[in-house]
């Protein structure tokens, strides 16, 4: 029980950081998702330095990599957001942001995460 209540709570958190985020980053204007975009990179170098720490001296214990990693970070970075947002260029015609969102969204992601273990070494 203990440890549902620690993905809960950080899921929690993450995802009320990742709405604002996204309600003061998100253009309307043009419809380019920068809000969820920087969450989810943000959130993947977290990810990559919570899990680096974790790993490099067992600084942290497994409730605390439960907390921040499994809920803050998962609830703070969105992959149904992310395919919403392409689901939405994708019937707009937007093909060229279909492309530019998807792959800086993979390309970045990964560097992030090792980015942030790398920081950590």
């Amino acid at each position: 029980m203990k440890n549902l209540l620690l993905v809960f709570f950080g899921g929690g958190f993450g995802s009320v950081l990742r709405y604002i985020i996204g309600k003061y980053l998100n253009s309307t204007e043009t419809g380019i998702p920068y809000g969820t975009f920087a969450a989810n990179m943000l959130g993947s170098l977290l990810i990559g330095v919570i899990l680096g720490i974790a790993l490099k001296n067992n600084a942290l214990t497994h409730s605390h990599t439960l907390l921040l990693a499994t809920g803050f970070c998962g609830g703070f970075t969105t992959f149904s957001t992310f395919a919403y947002e392409n689901h939405v260029f994708l019937k707009a015609g937007d093909f060229t942001s279909f492309a530019l969102y998807t792959v800086a969204s993979f390309v970045v992601g990964f560097l992030a995460v090792f980015a942030g273990m790398y920081l950590v070494k």
